[in-house]
């Protein structure tokens, strides 16, 4: 995709926005898009020739199908020789090759001319190519689901930008990159009411918000990028949401969600060149918007998921910066992935941009007046990273700001869930109730004993999770202690007492600065309270 190192920070965004209904818009050279009432034909012929992630990895095997993503098409193309419905399949939708028309109709058994006149498809003599890209997605539950965007937009990210024939480049319409499957991941999944995509894009977070929403709102400036979405959910088999133009929460009016997620177009770049990326709005105001915008669209309890960059700029703190975004009445999780200084973040889109291919004097003004702007506004860097706010209504709500730039274990959804569950907890349990309360020690925890080899004891111990943020953290011996007896049945005080008498320490003191370890403990996830 756009090359940043970690695939669970932000790569390729789409663009926040709302409003009426899509109308069907030329899909480029004067031609009309797909229609998606062949949606379900389509669906059963690529079934039948299990045109599906799990199926094309099988035939395409790791090394090419890991080649897809850096939009190199050779070894896919030397896997698809032999002619098989599935390798047809791959070459048309999936690679964007003409396929002889024979071929094509022993595949499509709905009949060509359907396809056709449904602008699927387009027959050149005795050849036949496709008019979007179609790529199989593995959904939630081992559901086969399939992401429709524009030629050459599915998969190697912005590499791959730019071959559909006739659409103006700012128009167009992307695939699943990384930063899609991170935000996909992070939401929680909790069953809700309704929920709102903004900034649909091909409509990935849509579809799977249609899982587990009885009502999906989704948005975008992009009048394509809606008709797109409508491709993806009816080829996916699920239900059509209601799709609205606009920007930010216009087309949404004083609407309340249970779940709003946003893949934005969360650039910070010196002019909105691309639709699909850039918010139009200088530095990370966009970002600093939907959050501040959120609670009033928020129901008492919802969560807003988005991605997001913000700005490092000397004499702040980044974690300053971000919090002060943050509306009254909600909690929030806000994690730093990745920084990247200018000159790297600037070099990040021009190459999304293709001006690494342009005239090396236009690049150099390019990237020119991008450190200029950066410069001007004394920013040195930008963190890459997501945001997470649940509207709790609390007086005293719960924010965490931190960086975490570590591999994590996705789907993070529960985990996100559980995090605010916790949240609620320590706020509702003050030293006393703490130590009246009984926790239970998390199924993947681990104990690590560090020091020097010989030695009688360990320099530290060190609890390590190895699910969801996969945290580790240094314990003392009374911590450690702690941990290891938590089973849910004692309370956390006589627990205390207990270790009190074995370390032959005054119980009272060590009930008086235990408390804070716990709180630590429990707010990173390695206990879980016990419910009465």
């Amino acid at each position: 995709m756009s090359g940043v190192s970690d695939p669970s920070t932000p790569s390729t965004p789409t663009r926040p926005t709302g409003g009426p209904r899509a109308p069907q818009r030329p899909g480029g050279a004067g031609r009309p898009l797909p229609d998606p009432a062949a949606a379900p034909d389509l669906r059963a012929d690529l079934l039948a020739a299990d045109f599906t992630a799990d199926g094309c990895l099988d035939l395409l095997g790791a090394v090419a199908y890991a080649a897809l993503s850096r939009a190199e098409t050779v070894p896919a193309l030397r896997a698809t020789r032999g002619g098989s419905p599935l390798e047809t399949l791959v070459r048309l939708f999936l690679l964007q090759q003409e396929v002889p028309l024979a071929r094509a109709r022993t595949v499509l058994r709905a009949g060509l001319d359907r396809y056709e006149a449904a602008a699927w498809l387009i027959r050149d003599g005795d050849q036949v190519r496709a008019t979007v890209d179609v790529r199989p997605y593995a959904g939630d539950s081992g559901a086969d689901w399939w992401i429709v965007s524009d030629l050459g937009c599915a998969v190697g990210g912005a590499a791959g930008i730019g071959s559909a024939p006739g659409v103006d480049r700012a128009d167009l319409v992307l695939g699943v990159g990384g930063a899609s499957t991170t935000l996909a991941g992070l939401t929680v999944r909790e069953p809700v009411g309704s929920a709102l995509d903004l900034g649909t894009g091909s409509g990935v977070q849509a579809l799977h918000a249609a899982q587990h929403a009885t009502r999906v709102t989704a948005t975008d400036v992009n009048p394509r990028a809606l008709h797109f979405a409508r491709l993806t959910l009816a080829l996916s088999g699920a239900a059509e949401p209601d799709l609205r133009e606009g920007g930010l929460f216009a087309p949404v009016g004083d609407e309340r969600y249970d779940l709003i997620v946003s893949n934005p177009p969360f650039v910070i770049s010196p002019a909105g060149r691309f639709t699909y990326r850039d918010g139009g709005m200088a530095g990370d105001e966009l970002c600093r918007e939907l959050v501040r915008q959120s609670a009033d669209h928020l129901t008492e309890g919802g969560y807003s998921q988005l991605l997001a960059n913000w700005q490092h700029t000397e004499g702040e703190d980044w974690r300053e910066r971000v919090t002060s975004w943050l509306p009254a009445g909600c909690d929030a999780w806000i994690v730093q992935r990745e920084v990247q200084d200018v000159a790297q973040y600037a070099e990040l889109w021009l190459r999304d941009g293709g001006d690494h291919h342009a005239d090396p004097a236009a690049y150099a003004r390019h990237y020119d007046a991008w450190l200029e702007e950066f410069e001007r506004n004394k920013v040195n860097g930008v963190g890459f990273g997501w945001i997470t706010l649940r509207r709790s209504g609390s007086a005293q709500p719960s924010v965490t700001a931190e960086e975490w730039p570590h591999p994590v274990e996705q789907p993070l959804g529960p985990y996100v869930a559980d995090w605010f569950g916790r949240q609620d907890f320590l706020r509702g349990h003050d030293d006393a109730a703490l130590l009246e309360a009984r926790f239970t020690l998390a199924p993947d925890v681990v104990q690590e004993q560090v020091g020097l080899p010989g030695a009688e004891d360990p320099e530290h111990v060190v609890l390590r999770s190895a699910r969801g943020m996969r945290r580790a953290t240094k314990v003392d011996t009374v911590g450690a202690g702690f941990a290891g007896v938590c089973d849910g049945t004692l309370p956390a005080g006589r627990i205390i007492d207990a270790i009190a008498q074995l370390l032959d320490e005054d119980p009272v003191v060590l009930r008086d600065r235990t408390p804070a370890s716990i709180r630590l403990l429990v707010e990173q996830g390695f206990l879980a309270p016990v419910s009465d």
